[in-house]
């Protein structure tokens, strides 16, 4: 078994956690890490995606009253159906963008100096959505919310397929900049994040089993547990934070992480490797 493997899976595992219910990038902050650790080749772009599935497991269970009691009442109730429906109707713009573009997405933007330019658009489009008047607000809770609406948060989704943009960022600012309250965009960008993660996830490791052996799994387990305790940790801070707090030092922190990579990479002090 080979530690320095394990440490390095367990670093990036970490790293996925604490980043993919941020807006912040998850994606953009495994590139950079894997750059940074040597862990980049393609084998590592299939554990990047796969130990997802660890995070999300995290959301899971912090929404799990939530999600039981809607799959209780689905044979009945006409809310928990359209709150079923409006979860799906999110998630099919990213399963057919996904298909059609993903392969020339990863072959053409998947470099540092992409994930860098998006983090700082990305931050300014933040500071934008949080500055607006709250008389902007329309939707208040996730239940509030109709099919055109989910249909838009989830065409907003597809941004995130340019790496450095953010998943969670795009859902949770987007819906915010489509009426959405800051806690209504976050709750669906968690429950969104169920299936589209999963899914990705499982695409993945099916697509690409051939790189794969059993003598992977510590490897894949290490980032996975990782993934999952700090996801948890993190999306019970976040719940808590977004209540007093708005999104602006997310903004301010991609900005300036966005600047010192382009600087670092420009002069040279760091050779950030696609």
């Amino acid at each position: 078994m080979d530690t320095v493997l394990l440490l390095k899976a367990a670093v990036m595992g970490l790293v996925e956690g604490l980043t993919e219910f941020l807006p912040i990038s998850s994606t953009g902050h495994l590139i950079l890490a894997g750059a940074l650790l040597g862990f980049d080749d393609d084998k590592a772009k299939v554990f990047d995606i796969a130990i997802q599935t660890g995070a999300i497991l995290a959301v899971i269970i912090v929404y799990w009253q939530k999600i039981s009691s809607t799959m209780r009442a689905l044979p009945r109730s006409a809310d928990a159906q359209r709150f079923a429906l409006n979860v799906f109707i999110a998630f099919v713009p990213a399963v057919v963008l996904g298909l059609l573009f993903g392969k020339a997405i990863k072959a053409n933007l998947f470099t540092p100096a992409v994930v860098a330019t998006t983090f700082i658009i990305g931050g300014l489009i933040i500071l934008w959505a949080e500055r607006r008047p709250a008389s902007a607000v329309r939707i208040h809770e996730v239940e509030d919310m109709r099919g055109r609406d989910a249909l838009k948060v989830g065409l907003v989704q597809c941004l995130a397929m340019i790496p450095g943009t953010s998943r969670s960022g795009a859902t949770i600012i987007g819906g915010m900049l489509l009426g959405l309250s800051r806690k209504a965009a976050t709750d669906f960008s968690f429950y969104l994040a169920i299936p589209t993660l999963i899914g990705a996830g499982a695409y993945s490791l099916y697509k690409e089993r051939a790189l794969l052996s059993m003598a992977d799994a510590p490897m894949f387990a290490v980032g996975l547990l990782f993934s999952f305790l700090s996801a948890w940790v993190c999306v019970r801070w976040l719940l808590k934070f977004i209540s007093t707090h708005s999104f602006e030092v997310f903004a301010w922190y991609r900005i300036v992480f966005g600047v010192v990579v382009l600087g670092t990479s420009y002069s040279g002090q760091v050779t950030w490797a696609a």
